[in-house]
């Protein structure tokens, strides 16, 4: 068997993890570690939290605390959330430890004394009023290639191009607002154009037909665009120092430190078993994925392996299955605007539906182009396909073999043909499930594993044990053992996709207490999985309907994000000059009655209205005709400027002003005196 290492992107630790890391990166990669395992390699599955970020520096100034403080919080929460969510990593580092801090330093002095790199002084960006210069995600701008106003410094999150914050149209700082200016500052450039041609032959002709076209596309155009020398170093005071002499004040670039990070996770993993990390590395029989998002592509499959290449000594990934972008219930996800479900909130809300999440984000992955979330199929998967079909085939096999042979698997007598073509059907599905993920179609395979649960319930329903057992006794005990048999085989073939739900229903079905085979080849040579005479325990149903009030607080969430989002970004118009006294004991105010109200032609918003001021009876053309019908008007009690001067609207003399108010929903209402205030001489008063 193989030795393989299978690396998922390093997070950021400046918020928690949400739904569109976990489609995008994680549960993919979990799915195909668990299989790759079950297969019986040797498996390396390595991440760990990226502690190094310009967001990390960003949101600790914005939080008023010390980056590490920052990145202490979110590192414990996104551990703890991918052990509870069954991510089953071998090793969670992070990129503050000290052996990353040894193995990034070393990786760099390596490529440095080798002369690999070359030395620049360049003019970048700096903020004047800041102190300092900007590195990436500390500059705003618009992205020059789509136009997008609110592209970051290394990459616009619109159209996914990167690029250098140099290259950005009206560049704005993020810390001030500022508009930087240029000055000198010296930096070390991995000179990419170096390695041009060998990135050439080993992605374009070496890869062309196994790498996903999303991924193999998006690298050819930058290939084909012309590499160009990439700064590995920055002007900050956050980050691993760049070790050689002159270089005070400046860190590796996060780009450059961050993919390193799987190597020293997996010294960190070696070292806590007493194994060598340097095969899962540098052993050329060894295969190496990575599993990322698509804003990651350019780095995992130029920028690393380029790093890889010139260091010498590393092999290089086999393949880089990125994913696209995860949408949710229409919306890009945004961790700034909370418009997120994430994956600590989730799994306080839902207990024990770690396996819901999995399933719905699996079945409807971004593997080939964006897709989006809502609650309303989060629902409908769970109750359609994991209650009515996987749940019910297994609560009706376990309660019928309870109810007729008091839980043991029954003898089966002579098979009929939909049996033995039933049998020979279950034999196929782990070859075809296996092909699936091994070409990274995950969705693809996690509905061949939910057509073989199709495949139990259709045999149940076609051979009605519950009438047969009437009649025919014997007959019942061959149906049973043959659903008993596709029961174990799903306990089997779902644990990449379902773990938790896969250890329920294997312990439901004893499988501790057999010698038999329970593997995905026991299963493709037709073994016996559950043997005649085994005694079952009793059930547990393994999923449970979710319904629509939950559905719904999850929906209130999210408008409840909405409001506070636009209320955040509304422009408010500024305080107008300050008025004295005197200016104000000038305003005549008056309770009115409308005694009668016409619609103006020909606008959207114009009443004109008959107010009985308790003066006089004058007309005054409000805009409230959108909010209110001309009879819904009439009689109402008004507050009233009568002394404001006239003008003409719509060719109607407008002899004042109706005064409205706005309630919690932004609605118009009347600010009706009686329940409001009390007038005196023309003035409000509390």
């Amino acid at each position: 068997m193989s030795r393989i290492t299978i690396t998922a992107a390093l997070p950021y630790t400046n918020g928690p993890i949400h739904i569109g890391h976990l489609a995008g990166v994680y549960v993919p990669a979990d799915i195909y570690a668990r299989f790759l395992r079950l297969q019986g390699h040797d498996v390396a599955f390595i991440c760990g939290s990226d502690e190094h970020g310009v967001p990390i520096t960003i949101k600790a100034k914005k939080e008023g605390v010390s980056p590490q403080d920052i990145v202490d919080k979110y590192h414990a929460i996104i551990e703890k959330s991918f052990v509870d969510f069954g991510i089953s990593f071998d090793n969670y580092s992070r990129t503050s430890a000290p052996i990353h801090h040894k193995t990034a330093a070393d990786f760099f002095k390596t490529l440095y004394d080798k002369g690999e790199f070359i030395e620049e002084v360049t003019e970048q960006l700096y903020d004047a009023e800041a102190n300092q210069f900007l590195a990436d995600r500390f500059i705003i701008g618009t992205c020059p290639k789509c136009g997008y106003e609110e592209s970051y410094g290394d990459q616009c999150e619109n159209c996914g191009t990167s690029h250098n914050a140099t290259d950005l149209i009206n560049p704005k700082s993020a810390i001030t607002g500022a508009t930087p200016s240029l000055k000198e500052t010296r930096h070390w450039f991995l000179p990419l154009d170096k390695h041009e041609a060998f990135l050439r032959e080993w992605i374009l002709e070496g890869h062309k037909k196994d790498w996903k076209p999303n991924v193999y596309g998006q690298v050819k155009s930058w290939i084909d665009d012309g590499l160009r020398p990439r700064a590995v170093t920055r002007d900050l005071d956050w980050g691993i120092k760049v070790p050689v002499e002159g270089a005070e004040g400046k860190v590796l670039y996060v780009w450059f430190d961050a993919p390193i990070g799987y190597i020293s996770s997996t010294k960190e993993w070696a070292e806590r078993e007493g194994i060598d990390w340097e095969p899962y590395w540098k052993d050329k029989d060894t295969k190496l994925y990575h599993f990322i998002g698509k804003d990651n592509i350019v780095f995992h499959c130029i920028i690393f392996p380029a790093m890889l290449k010139a260091e010498g000594s590393y092999i290089l990934p086999e393949n880089v299955p990125a994913n696209e972008f995860l949408n949710l219930e229409g919306n890009k996800l945004s961790t700034s605007r909370n418009w997120a479900v994430w994956l600590h909130e989730y799994l306080n809300e839902f207990p024990q539906k770690q396996d819901v999440l999995r399933y719905v984000l699996t079945a409807n992955a971004p593997e080939t182009k964006d897709n989006d979330f809502t609650w309303k199929d989060f629902q409908a998967r769970n109750n359609n396909e994991l209650v009515a079909i996987f749940g019910n085939f297994i609560n009706r096999v376990v309660v019928l073999t309870h109810k007729y042979f008091d839980g043991r698997v029954p003898k089966p007598q002579d098979l009929l043909n939909v049996d033995k073509e039933t049998l020979e059907n279950v034999k196929h599905y782990p070859k075809i499930i296996s092909k699936s993920i091994e070409r990274f179609r995950f969705r693809e395979a996690s509905q061949e594993l939910m057509n073989l649960a199709r495949l139990g319930n259709k045999y149940l329903a076609d051979e009605e044990p519950w009438k047969v057992i009437k009649e025919d006794e014997s007959r019942v005990q061959t149906i049973m053992y043959i659903a008993l048999q596709i029961a174990a085989a799903l306990a089997i073939l779902s644990e990449p996709f379902l773990p938790f739900t896969s250890n329920k229903l294997k312990s439901i079905l004893g499988e501790s207490k057999l010698d038999s085979d329970w593997s995905w080849q026991g299963i493709t040579e037709g073994r016996e999985l559950l043997s005649v005479g085994h005694v079952i325990e009793k059930g547990e149903l393994l999923f449970s309907k979710i319904e629509n009030a939950e559905v719904d607080q999850q929906l209130a969430k999210l408008e409840a994000s909405k409001k506070a989002n636009e209320a955040a970004n509304s422009k408010v118009d500024p305080q107008k000059e300050e008025i004295s006294w005197n200016d104000f004991s000038k305003l005549d105010i008056r309770v009115g009655t409308i005694l009668d109200a016409k619609k103006i032609p020909k606008t959207k918003k114009l009443l004109a209205l008959k107010v009985d001021t308790g003066i006089d009876v004058r007309t005054i053309v409000s805009g409230i005709a959108e909010s209110f019908s001309a009879d819904e008007v009439v009689g109402k009690k008004v507050t009233v400027l009568v002394n404001l001067a006239p003008r003409e609207l719509r060719g109607i003399e407008s002899q004042g002003m109706i005064l409205m108010a706005e309630d919690e929903a932004g609605k118009l209402v009347f600010v009706n005196p009686d329940e409001h205030s009390k007038l005196v001489n023309g003035l409000p008063i509390s």
